[in-house]
């Protein structure tokens, strides 16, 4: 496993997704994910499936201290009473004491950036989170949320993938001392058949996925948190540090890179930039 350290956290490279995964296939997904050697394990309280990740994870028989617990607070609960709340049951739900870092899920629309902050920084206060990070956050955002934090901000955590360009943001969060986590960093199976990912995968023996998640994690500042529930799937996503790609093969895989590549966009109307 390879880490990225900011602001007093030690994060693992890459981490287990868990949108989407619910009951007994989300409890075993998280122990052979973490038997398996992940750990990090990436939940929310909007998936509503937090009771089973814990529950996963005390299966899994990992020491707490060992593994790397990240949740999330839904942007209409951002209000410091609310997101004190949310946090207190995610914590409760995932069993874990206390989050190793808590994002905030995406920015609140009409409220301030730094109101969002501050409450975000109280659960650090309040012994509910040791890290405190963002989700789905602009640059601008992110300028304006450093400017007003209390606790170090660790990470962005945003879509970023082979196909979608996020190198500005990339840049401004190394200059900031944060990382950039990247979610649906496969591009929802997109990665899959790829031939320049294809073609420098048969030259390292690994597969199109690996080498899209091996571009991600061999990048200074960036962390992957790919989600399956398949055993097979679960393991490849992890093998991923036995190899690494020439400067040649980084570029041609950041030249596949649009724009216009997002495939996630905002549960409200929102202006990113």
């Amino acid at each position: 496993m390879e880490y990225f350290e900011a602001g007093g956290a030690r994060m693992p490279r890459i981490g287990l997704g868990t949108y989407d995964m619910h009951g007994a296939g989300a409890i075993e997904a998280v122990r052979y994910g973490l038997e398996l050697g992940y750990r990090h394990v990436d939940a929310a309280r909007m998936y509503a499936n937090e009771k089973d990740v814990g529950a996963g994870i005390a299966a899994s028989g990992v020491p707490r201290d060992q593994i790397f617990i990240t949740t999330k607070v839904w942007y209409t609960e951002l209000q410091r009473d609310k997101l004190l709340r949310s946090a207190e049951a995610s914590v409760k739900d995932l069993g874990c004491g206390v989050a190793d870092l808590l994002l905030i899920h995406w920015p609140a629309p009409g409220m301030a950036i730094s109101e969002m902050v501050a409450s975000v920084n109280d659960a650090v206060d309040a012994g509910l989170a040791r890290h405190i990070g963002v989700s789905n956050f602009t640059p601008a955002m992110i300028r304006e949320a450093q400017a007003v934090t209390r606790h170090p901000l660790i990470t962005n955590q945003v879509e970023f993938h082979p196909f979608f360009r996020q190198e500005p943001l990339r840049a401004l969060l190394a200059e900031k001392g944060m990382a950039l986590t990247a979610y649906q960093p496969l591009a929802r199976g997109a990665t899959q058949g790829n031939p320049v990912l294809e073609e420098i995968g048969r030259a390292h023996g690994k597969t199109a996925s690996q080498v899209a998640l091996r571009w991600l994690t061999q990048q200074d500042n960036v962390l992957a948190i790919p989600k399956s529930a398949t055993p097979a799937r679960i393991r490849e996503n992890l093998e991923i540090f036995d190899f690494r790609l020439s400067a040649d093969e980084m570029a041609r895989i950041a030249a596949l890179g649009r724009d216009d590549g997002r495939r996630i966009d905002a549960p409200f109307p929102f202006k990113w930039d």
